[in-house]
């Protein structure tokens, strides 16, 4: 099998390949073995009809398409592993001879991953700030898991406050005349939730138990009933009863009740350690992000359409995923949005070429610095993975398959490349914007008189969905006459 390579404009490449003929005649073979139990010959049961015959009957070429589907995966991926070409679309094929007897001929053209002209990514000034943690960031931390525990109690001997849940009847009307939906009995609302008409639950406060008052409000001017849009409205409401939160005492009890920690001091130090490793990590992403665009921004490259195509495909396919986790169908989806999938398409066009282009010179960076990801590498990749999946170490090494171990691979692979960037970087704090700042302690400076972080009694894995792995390379396929490579 010969094959001769060409380079066309555009990122296209051009594979001339010659087939020899007796295996060509081998391939028709295989084609009328697999075919010919289809094929109805009056005098002979299915699948024994001589080939021949069949060919007498329905022409020469009766078995030559499929014999090209036998040949072309082998073919094709030989012709593109000698070039040294990554192809990143399906193929067009163009079929110049064939027949019994004689050499195959046909031509194939395919987009390939184009090259990357690398501009400046070494010594690359960034302007950065550090992602600090506030005390009251901390304090919402511990206020969130106190209202967790939080029970509800009966109130009767006061009127409704901010953050009480009141049971009421309502009664709505415009001009004096009722409209529909705005009557109910016994609703339960949380003053302060903002779940109402705007001023509704204002005018809430102060109205005591089994008291009635009137409430006068303005629809939105944006409404979704028009008949109701930017309409004055009287709500008469009645409050069948209150209940408040009570929330626990932040002593050591409700410590052990959130965590694995005996006290309190403890279990608020561990708090903000981990806002601040948080913090510390998303600080880090943001300025390899910014050093990533700097890069990007400084590469020029002709990007295939097909390469923008199949990466918007992969972010609706995603989108589709995590909506179908929410019990929510793309077509509903759109029919909420008011959108076509081809309006989303073009809306994802340009996220989908910053993708493309990123991935691109990230690898062009790491082909010529020569970046080979070690095996401690790796591992840190893998542990990692394994870590926000929440699985064990060992599970989770036994669940990947090659190809996720080969993504693996990759993705260490372009991490060294960002530390590589990171080490020859110059970082710049943004012009102070003269704000009062009142960040948390961290281990240098403990709020309590502890030298060193408390050791919790276990600890959690995070509970994080898995990335998920590089997809493999689509088998190439022809034009009008296809087959998967």
């Amino acid at each position: 099998m010969n094959h001769t390579y060409e380079k066309l404009s555009g990122n296209k490449a051009k594979l001339t390949m010659t087939v020899p003929a007796e295996k060509f005649d081998e391939a028709t073979q295989k084609a009328y073995l697999k075919m010919r139990g289809r094929v109805n010959v009056p005098g002979f049961r299915k699948g024994k009809a001589p080939r021949k015959l069949i060919e007498s009957m329905y022409g020469e070429g009766v078995f030559y398409d499929e014999a090209f589907e036998i040949l072309f995966p082998e073919v094709y991926e030989a012709a593109v592993t000698e070039a040294n070409i990554r192809p990143v679309d399906r193929p067009s094929v163009d079929i110049q001879e064939i027949g019994a007897g004689k050499e195959l001929k046909f031509t194939v053209e395919v987009f390939v991953r184009p090259d990357v002209e690398l501009g400046e990514y070494k010594n690359l000034t960034v302007t950065h700030k550090e992602i600090e943690v506030t005390e009251e960031q901390v304090q919402s931390q511990i206020k969130q898991e106190q209202e967790k525990l939080a029970r509800v109690v009966d109130v009767a001997d006061r009127a409704v406050k901010d953050g009480d849940i009141v049971n009421l009847d309502y009664s709505g009307s415009v001009d004096g005349v009722k409209f529909d939906g705005g009557t109910a009995e016994a609703q339960t609302l949380t003053i302060g939730s903002n779940s109402f008409i705007p001023g509704f639950e204002a005018q809430m406060v102060g109205i005591k138990p089994g008291e009635e008052k009137d409430l006068k409000v303005t629809f939105p001017e944006q409404y979704h009933s028009e008949d109701l849009a930017g309409k004055a409205a009287v709500f008469h409401v009645k409050v069948n009863g209150i209940q408040a939160k009570e929330l626990p005492e932040l002593d050591d009890d409700f410590a052990q009740d959130v965590s694995d920690f005996n006290t309190f001091t403890d279990y608020e130090f561990s708090v903000r350690e981990k806002l601040l490793e948080t913090a510390k990590k998303n600080s880090e992403i943001t300025l390899e992000n910014a050093l990533v665009e700097k890069a990007v921004a400084n590469a020029t490259v002709d990007i295939p359409e097909a390469m923008v195509e199949e990466q918007v495909d992969y972010i609706l396919r995603d989108m589709q995923m995590r909506m179908a986790y929410q019990g929510l169908k793309m077509e509903d989806y759109l029919k909420y949005t008011g959108q076509s999938i081809e309006q989303m398409r073009d809306m994802y066009k340009g996220e989908a070429e910053n993708r493309v282009k990123s991935e691109l010179v990230l690898e062009a960076i790491r082909d010529k610095e020569k970046v080979t990801p070690t095996e401690e590498d790796v591992a840190a990749q893998v542990k990692e993975q394994a870590q926000r999946s929440g699985m064990e170490l060992d599970k989770f090494e036994e669940s990947l398959t090659d190809k996720q171990k080969e993504y693996l691979k990759d993705s260490a692979a372009i991490q060294k490349v960002i530390d590589l960037m990171k080490k020859s970087c110059k970082v710049v704090a943004p012009e102070s914007d003269g704000g009062e700042k009142k960040p948390a302690k961290s281990k240098a400076e403990p709020k309590t008189k502890k030298e060193t972080a408390p050791k919790a009694k276990k600890e959690a894995a995070p509970k994080e969905k898995t990335e998920t792995a590089a997809k493999p390379k689509k088998a190439a396929k022809k034009a009008e006459k296809t087959t998967e490579a």
